[in-house]
């Protein structure tokens, strides 16, 4: 038997223009269809094993029949003998097709396949004289016809705004990518296996709402022809959740799509996933130890580490993360300390020193100016895992105010690698509070900032019938998995990203 020595190298199509290219595979279809044999027809086809078991489990197979199927990416013809390689859902796996096999017809027809079409082959497994597992063909079936070649004459799908535009190309083209989404896969599987192990309860809490809120960002807007009013795609999963710790369930969380109609770039998409928890008689420290143990275990038993390398920067999510105030990170890493800043004008005017742009009126607080001078100088500077809390009340109007400080609130973000990857509170239970800080947002609202929050009577209503002491936890997951998986882009671990249309589709 002549072994393919080119196995990985596809068959190269004749140097056409794609309209042409099609032209002849529709033309090959036509005539299987003229044939009766319309591969489209095809309803079922019984698989016995996929490749990754074949080539894992060599000596179980050896020599045995089995029935593979997947898409060709590569095929060598040699006469009367010829070389393919499928590829299925978890491996790539080589084929020897003959004609004293197949028969005369049948190998005829196979020659004629090409790269991209799906067919089933049965046979036995070998190995060839350089060890290449294998299968001998003694049947090869067409499943489904590919009427569009593979782009880049199937060297690769590189071009990244391509790539995220056809994911089902690219996860052909580059077979690595599917990785990534198994590796997210596994993460929220780990997750709820924590959040199940500890008590909680998962939820779902609609997407539609009749008013924004819940976090800090504009939202996307949309219209109920039914009952003719304007509703939101919800910007966080936060205020339905607490609803129900005022119902009476003790642990909750929900893992969900939220959105938010800002810009786009490698850390961000109109679209994204969050986790958030909440729970009864716990506070910010308790969502401290809880995030910990999230993200140390789900890498630990995802990875096999608590160790990752991201983007050249090792980190070590293993419990122990530093836990420092906004106020004295500032001071670690500037000298400046807010403490000894009482007023508003103090702040403002430290702010104009430092060249630090304000960008209205309504936020000249010494509380926001903090969180200014916060994100300038020590966010970035965060490479190890770190927990910074107590922030300023102006900038978390869902947080408890802090007992020895009430310009502060029990509040915390994590951040590692210079990115913020969750945001946690003792949450507000105070409902004369709550309705003064709603008031606020109002304001902020209606002087133009459309990213603040509106009045939520209902929840107000809520917590006056009464909060219990309350825990919660949002977790961006799109991060997490972008730090577990070393990817760049939130795009990479985004199956479909949010696109601009293009124009011109041909």
């Amino acid at each position: 038997m002549q072994e393919n020595q080119n196995k990985n190298l596809p068959e190269q199509e004749p140097e056409l223009d794609m309209n042409h290219l099609m032209q002849i595979r529709r033309e090959k279809l036509q005539e299987l269809q003229e044939q009766g044999k319309d591969p489209f027809e095809i309803t079922k086809f019984n698989r016995t094993n996929t490749a990754g078991e074949i080539k894992a489990n060599y000596d179980k197979f050896a020599e045995k029949d089995v029935t593979v199927a997947g898409r060709i990416i590569a095929k060598r013809i040699m006469g009367k003998a010829s070389f393919c390689t499928i590829q299925d859902c978890d491996e790539r796996i080589q084929s020897y097709v003959s004609i004293n096999d197949l028969g005369e017809e049948s190998y005829k027809a196979f020659k004629t396949y090409d790269i991209g079409d799906m067919i089933g082959i049965t046979g036995f497994v070998f190995k060839t004289r350089t060890e290449e597992i294998s299968v001998h063909a003694k049947e090869v079936t067409l499943l489904s016809k590919s009427l569009r070649p593979l782009p880049e004459k199937f060297h690769g799908l590189k071009d990244p705004d391509l790539r995220y535009r056809q994911r089902y190309t690219d996860l052909i083209v580059n077979p690595e990518v599917k990785e990534s989404f198994i590796v997210r896969s596994k993460i929220i599987s780990k997750i709820r296996e924590i959040l199940n192990e500890k008590g909680y309860l998962e939820v779902e809490t609609p997407i539609l709402n009749t008013i924004s809120g819940g976090a800090t960002a504009r939202p996307f807007i949309t219209h109920h022809n039914a009952l003719d009013i304007d509703m939101y795609l919800r910007i966080a999963l936060e205020l339905n959740l607490k609803r129900l710790i005022v119902g009476g369930f003790d642990k909750v969380y929900e893992l969900g799509r939220v959105f938010r109609n800002e810009g786009m770039d490698i850390r961000h998409n109109p679209e994204f996933t969050m986790l958030e928890l909440y729970a009864s008689y716990q506070d910010y420290h308790d969502m401290m130890d809880i995030t910990e143990e999230i993200f140390s275990r789900t890498a630990k038993e995802v990875l096999g580490t608590t160790k990752v390398t991201y983007q050249d920067q090792e980190i070590d999510l293993k419990p122990g993360w530093k836990r420092i105030s906004m106020i004295d990170s500032i001071k670690e890493v500037t000298g400046i300390d807010f403490n000894e800043i009482e007023t508003d004008e103090e702040a403002v005017k430290l702010a104009k020193e430092r060249k630090i742009e304000i960008p209205d009126k309504t936020k000249e607080t010494r509380g926001d100016v903090i969180s200014f001078f916060f994100d300038e100088y020590v966010e970035k500077t965060l490479i190890q895992p770190t927990f910074i809390y107590d922030y300023p009340v102006e900038i978390s109007p869902l947080a408890k105010k802090s007992k020895t400080d009430k310009r502060l609130t029990e509040r915390f973000e994590c951040f590692i690698g210079g990115r913020e990857y969750g945001n946690a509170f003792s949450e507000l239970n105070d409902p004369i509070d709550q309705y003064e800080r709603f008031k606020k947002q109002v304001e902020a609202r209606e002087a133009g900032d459309e990213e603040a929050g509106m009045m939520d009577e209902d929840y107000i209503q809520a917590l006056e019938i009464g909060l219990p002491p309350t825990g919660g936890l949002g977790i961006g997951i799109d991060r997490l998995v972008m730090l577990l998986t070393n990817s760049a882009s939130i795009r990479d671990v985004l199956l479909f990203p949010t696109m601009k249309p293009l124009v011109d589709r041909s």
